[in-house]
């Protein structure tokens, strides 16, 4: 399948999914994400580069209420992100998110870890959160790892269950915080694959990563952040070989694609 035929089968809808405005975060004094504007279609696949330090991870950390915003507005799916604990909750229901490290229970199986959340939070019977938890382990191709315990599972397989832990609260944005950083290189491959199956049936992603070659074949635009603002966003065709800002061509230059 050619990235053509890839991406009509998922082309982002005309609907707004993620609308950001103006906004504005501070550490103490450091102002690490300035006058941030971002609209998200449905089906939407953005990849986030930068260097480290540029305010990436703490971008989307604020979609989910990971972190909070002090200025401008966060809309997710019609509903605004504020103090308002329920609308946290609502949001936090429907936004998944992949850590670059798995944050998976020690002392539970695998298939205890992904039932817990639709258990918990959607109030699932727990038959039906085991059924989903297998069918969302078959997704990501470790179905005969259900029993184990995390500490058994090699790093992209934990990754692969971190994956499948969000797609059973079905979810609809993805958000992912560098997945491969932490892989073996022999690794990262399989949990890439996992996301360009997501990303063909037209799941909603934001990416945080450096995985140029998964920024070429599978988002609609590619975006590159530095001194906590986005700098440029572009299809990855003009990002990659038409760069505009000279700070993209620079970070370009530096890293292999």
């Amino acid at each position: 399948m050619n990235d053509q035929q890839e991406n009509k089968i998922a082309s982002p809808s005309d609907e707004n999914i993620i609308e950001i405005t103006d906004m504005h975060k501070w550490f103490g004094d450091f102002h690490v994400l300035q006058g941030i504007d971002l609209t998200v279609k449905k089906k939407e696949r953005i990849v986030i580069c930068g260097p480290s330090g540029s305010g990436k991870s703490t971008l989307i950390r604020c979609i989910n209420r990971l972190e909070e915003h002090q200025r401008g507005t966060i809309i997710v799916d019609g509903m605004e992100l504020t103090n308002n604990l329920k609308n946290i909750e609502k949001i936090r229901a429907e936004v998944g998110m992949v850590f670059q490290h798995f944050n998976l229970f020690p002392h539970l199986t695998i298939i205890d870890n992904l039932a817990l959340g639709p258990i918990w939070v959607r109030k699932v019977p727990k038959k039906q959160a085991e059924e989903t938890a297998m069918h969302y382990l078959e997704k990501v191709h470790i179905a005969e790892q259900a029993k184990k315990y995390p500490g058994q599972l090699s790093g992209g397989q934990q990754q692969r269950v971190a994956i499948a832990r969000s797609l059973c609260m079905n979810p609809q944005v993805m958000l992912f915080d560098e997945p491969t950083s932490a892989l073996d290189p022999e690794m990262i491959k399989e949990v890439l694959d996992v996301m360009i199956e997501l990303a063909r049936e037209g799941m909603t992603m934001i990416v945080v990563t450096h995985e140029m070659g998964f920024a070429k074949s599978v988002a609609h635009r590619v975006m590159l952040m530095d001194f906590g603002q986005i700098l440029e966003s572009n299809t990855p065709d003009e990002f990659f070989d038409n760069a505009q800002h000279e700070r993209t061509k620079l970070f370009l230059s530096q890293i292999l694609i």
